[in-house]
């Protein structure tokens, strides 16, 4: 199977070879980040109409994290175009967290649409480093289809874990690897390595529920659900929240 994998991977580079050159001769990444976020605000509109009842089952529970001041202090990882803005309940207080500052355009137009919520800060960081975020100072930690994507989902989830305060919640909505030994997992580990070009930096084989159960939260709840565009190579979803 390994022998099968690495000769249809084979393949796949010479069909995308021109893409691969690119990325080797450093020109691919810059000329993804500027058209990542108009990819991702063209799919985040289908995926919003697919996961709205969802959504707002989940982010309703924001609601009971007001301290006494009555706001949510809330930050958004890999906010992207901000497309879970609406979803939120009025009182939070957004701090957008993202290494690509493409989206910050994005944003500021999503939050013109969004009087409800209060706009603080968009922080220019990957999420293995929010040093520019003090421990402790948030209510609430939202990731949507963000940790597929970023280098180390374990100091990810470290990192939310030491700026939510005690009782905090991180909610989540992630992809994860179809099971092992399928031919969905196969065709994955196949697409990976070109498809990491061209979701920016996105893996299709994580097994992110693994990372959720180490990452030492005091409860977990997750909902596994079916990916909600069917034609992309993701897997499953999970649905959930863990409280520190």
């Amino acid at each position: 199977m390994d022998a099968l994998v690495r000769l249809l991977q084979l393949l796949v580079f010479l069909l995308t070879l021109p893409l691969h050159l690119m990325a080797l001769l450093g020109f691919w990444e810059p000329l993804c980040k500027t058209y990542f976020p108009y990819l991702m605000a063209v799919l985040t509109v289908k995926n919003n109409r697919v996961m709205e009842s969802k959504k707002r089952e989940l982010f309703s529970q924001i609601n009971g994290l007001a301290g006494t001041s009555g706001k949510v202090a809330l930050l958004e990882l890999g906010c992207g175009t901000g497309a879970n803005f609406r979803f939120y309940p009025a009182g939070c207080k957004i701090t957008c967290l993202d290494p690509n500052p493409h989206f910050e355009k994005f944003l500021t137009k999503s939050m013109a649409e969004n009087r409800h919520l209060e706009y603080e800060r968009f922080v220019v960081a990957f999420g293995e480093d929010m040093r520019q975020l003090a421990d402790g100072s948030m209510d609430a930690v939202v990731s949507t289809l963000v940790l597929c994507s970023v280098e180390s989902p374990k100091r990810v989830l470290q990192e939310v874990r030491r700026v939510l305060r005690p009782g905090g919640v991180f909610f989540f909505w992630e992809h994860m690897a179809e099971p092992r030994g399928s031919w969905a997992f196969l065709w994955q580990q196949v697409l990976e390595p070109t498809w990491k070009h061209i979701g920016d930096g996105c893996h299709l084989t994580r097994e992110t529920w693994r990372d959720l159960e180490n990452a030492q939260f005091s409860e977990l709840q997750v909902e596994q659900q079916p990916p909600p565009i069917k034609w992309l190579p993701v897997g499953p979803h999970i649905m959930g929240k863990a409280v520190k």
